[in-house]
């Protein structure tokens, strides 16, 4: 296992939060180096990147490992399971989940290497670490959302904000989520992969400018 940043990055954050993070480069060049490693993570992934239109075309379906890039938000997804229920539609919906997340960029001020391991669940009990958010879905398809367990959060502990980032609610407009009476088979939950950039990222991506690849799984409450 790569290193787990949890209450360490927190106190690196607060030590050093008041001092310059970028090494004199301008916010410009951090943007040129996140765009510089995202690029190189895809050629060393050999992952096949896909326009929203093609996408569209394609039944809002992915390949096995092909990227979906959304220019608005500059997030790459791959839906490898859509779900077998439906789309959320307006309201507020108890979300549970797991997930790894893996820097893809060398960050010097944290002492992070690209393919560091951040913050996961994913190798702990289903029962005991879901990671749990509130998820709200409004008018226009607008979503926000808040971790409401933090006790047991892994991104809450890592990070200290409830707020999910945004980029981990750009798949809710594809998936067909479903409610199960008991634990839901595995085969059956909704799960993607995401390139994240810093600017729908954590609130430590967004101060640092990184990027994060993530998989996640997505199961309705």
């Amino acid at each position: 296992m790569k290193k787990l940043f949890y209450l360490s990055v927190l106190i690196y954050t607060l030590s050093f939060g008041l001092q310059s993070c970028n090494n004199g480069k301008t916010y410009a060049e951090m943007k040129e180096e996140e765009a510089d490693a995202i690029n190189r993570f895809i050629l060393e992934k050999d992952i096949k990147v896909i326009s929203e239109k093609e996408f569209i075309e394609n039944d809002t379906m992915t390949a096995e490992n092909e990227f979906v890039l959304f220019d608005k938000s500059g997030v790459y997804m791959n839906i490898q399971y859509r779900g077998d229920g439906k789309i959320l539609e307006e309201g507020r919906y108890n979300i549970s989940s797991r997930f790894i997340e893996i820097c893809i960029k060398d960050v010097p001020d944290m002492s992070i290497s690209a393919g560091d391991t951040l913050a996961t669940n994913k190798y702990y009990p289903y029962a005991t670490y879901s990671e749990n958010f509130l998820l709200t879905v409004g008018s226009s398809s607008s979503y926000s959302a808040s971790f409401t367990d933090q006790a047991q959060s892994a991104m809450y502990t890592a990070y200290s904000t409830s707020a999910v980032p945004n980029g981990w609610l750009v798949p809710f407009a594809y998936l067909k989520m479903k409610s199960y009476i008991s634990a839901p088979p595995s085969d059956k939950i909704a799960r993607v992969r995401l390139i994240v950039p810093h600017s729908e990222g954590t609130s430590l991506a967004t101060q640092y400018v990184y990027p994060c690849y993530y998989e996640i799984t997505y199961d309705l409450n």
